[in-house]
């Protein structure tokens, strides 16, 4: 059985080292190196609280791909690094399987040019979790009837960007059905700045951020006499690896930018 080479990104953060845990059970993959900031020269197994994966950690991800020529790159790290780490993955001919958010529209379209040119497939996705696409995607439905809508994500205390990229993608997609308006009294007045949140679209997105919390999400939708609230939780990290496996397999199999998880899903 031919196995897939993988180098994660990342690997001592909470994302990724769950991802370790997901590429050491399963029996298609194989975890060839990790690139890291710290530890260059040790390997995986050699770090306290990572799977005992004889890996070797790499601080120069070029290096990396010279190195060890993987299939994959498993990048979960931060918007700048993300950005970087991707553009050098299609130079090598890595395909990028990105989970980090807060990428600008033109990166991603730069980003997109370049997978079009090498014909090498690309999946960045704000969210890896099953249930967060799938109530991304019954948003977007309600929206055609409810065009109302305001969005609260909650997300644990490190998280770096706000709003989140799940509840930018969730807007994204309604903006797709829905007619663009202004919501509210025409004649609001926040009396505090920031208030009633950030805007696209008219839509309104409130980010808390607080110990404790994973990733949350609720899209609430209002019309005469009624409210609909589509929710969806993260209680753990796990939740997000079965995106991510399905991602990897998935990936092999494009030549093209694909922006979001509810793409490759059937």
């Amino acid at each position: 059985m031919t196995k897939t080479k993988i180098v994660v990104a990342g690997p001592r953060g909470k994302m990724g080292s769950e991802a370790l845990r997901m590429i050491e059970k399963e029996e298609r993959f194989d975890l060839v190196a990790c690139v890291d900031r710290k530890y260059d020269g040790m390997k995986v197994k050699d770090i306290p609280s990572l799977p005992a994966i004889d890996a070797p950690i790499y601080e120069d991800m070029e290096q990396c791909f010279q190195n060890v020529s993987p299939d994959v790159l498993i990048d979960l790290t931060t918007p700048e690094v993300g950005y970087k780490h991707t553009k050098l993955a299609l130079q090598y001919n890595v395909r990028p399987v990105v989970g980090t958010t807060g990428f600008t529209n033109d990166q991603l379209a730069e980003l997109e040019s370049i997978a079009d040119e090498k014909g090498i497939g690309v999946i960045i996705a704000p969210n890896f979790a099953i249930g967060a696409v799938l109530m991304m995607q019954f948003s977007k439905w309600a929206a055609k009837y409810f065009p109302d809508v305001e969005i609260i994500e909650r997300h644990h205390d490190q998280k770096l960007d706000a709003p989140s990229g799940t509840a930018v993608k969730t807007a994204q997609l309604i903006q797709e059905v829905r007619t663009s308006k202004t919501q509210g009294h025409p004649n609001e007045t926040e009396t505090i700045s920031g208030a009633r949140g950030a805007d696209i679209d008219g839509m309104k997105i409130h980010s808390m951020r607080l110990p404790g919390l994973v990733a949350h999400q609720e899209v609430m939708f209002g019309s005469n006499g009624e409210t609909l609230t589509i929710k969806h939780d993260s209680i753990n990290r796990e939740s997000f690896m079965t995106g991510v496996k399905l991602s990897v397999e998935k990936v092999q199999q494009l030549n093209v930018l694909v922006y979001g998880l509810e793409n490759i899903m059937e």
